[in-house]
């Protein structure tokens, strides 16, 4: 995306017939209109229905998994038909709910893990809605990847694995964080569509008002060894001469040059 849209860039002035559009429901307006030299902004509401917030943050020594099971509870006592679309970080957190929730035989419920290992049958299965009840815990790839029909719930533990790289270690680490505000409206964004929804955020609402307003891009995550080389590959100018809309740190441009050069 970030290619796309730095060569989008370069390309425009060569091309005044082009009309670019870009869309997105959590877009940095502000920062895209601006690379694009003052781009008009248009702002189209979706047709939802409303959405109430309610705010569980962990009580005392509470794992995650125990408060996923109190959020099901809190959102059973208000509707046991609705279905649930709760978003935890990774593989181990869903399994761990999964067994604790599995446990509980909930009536007229099943409970349905989303995450990249499992098979494309058992990945399939969340796309099916049944008769009965449907607990899905998913990964934050059902934020903007896929969207899943018929939730009337979500519940968000606020976190998500985020690939961040490690100069110290040269590794690119996946990191349990905070998700940011707009990943939070995004999550927020899944109840709602077919009858009102409520979504229960399992932090406080000033851990929601202190997060970031956007997650950090990757470019500026990742290691920047892969992308000089990939952007070589494909007859782009320097990275230092690139026109990106988030212009990576520069002391991260010289370690990836550096590393690259400790390779030749």
């Amino acid at each position: 995306i970030d290619f796309i849209l730095g060569s989008l860039k370069e390309l425009l002035p060569l091309r005044p017939d082009l009309r670019v559009a870009v869309s997105s429901a959590t877009l940095d307006l502000e920062g895209f209109s601006n690379f694009f030299d003052d781009a008009p902004v248009i702002a189209v509401e979706g047709r939802t229905y409303p959405v109430e917030d309610y705010f569980m943050p962990p009580e005392y020594d509470e794992d995650l998994s125990t408060q996923i099971g109190r959020a099901v509870d809190f959102v059973t006592s208000l509707d046991p038909r609705g279905d649930i679309l709760t978003y935890l970080p990774g593989e181990r957190e869903i399994r761990e709910a999964t067994d604790l929730l599995t446990g509980r035989r909930l009536p007229q419920t099943e409970v349905l893990p989303l995450f990249a290992r499992l098979s494309a049958a058992d990945q399939q299965r969340v796309f099916s809605p049944g008769a009965r009840r449907r607990i899905i815990l998913a990964t934050n790839v059902a934020e903007t990847s896929v969207t899943i029909p018929r939730i009337r719930f979500v519940i968000d533990s606020g976190l998500a694995r985020i690939k961040r790289f490690n100069p110290r270690t040269q590794v690119e680490e996946l990191q349990i964080e905070s998700i940011s505000q707009a990943s939070a409206r995004q999550r927020r964004g899944r109840c709602g569509r077919i009858a009102d929804g409520l979504c229960v955020h399992l932090y406080s609402e000033d851990d929601l008002n202190r997060a970031a307003p956007y997650t950090d891009p990757e470019i500026k995550r990742a290691s920047l060894a892969g992308v000089i080389l990939q952007m070589a590959s494909l007859g782009l100018p320097r990275i230092d001469r690139f026109s990106f809309l988030n212009p990576p740190p520069a002391a991260a441009v010289r370690e990836g040059i550096r590393t690259l050069e400790d390779l030749r």
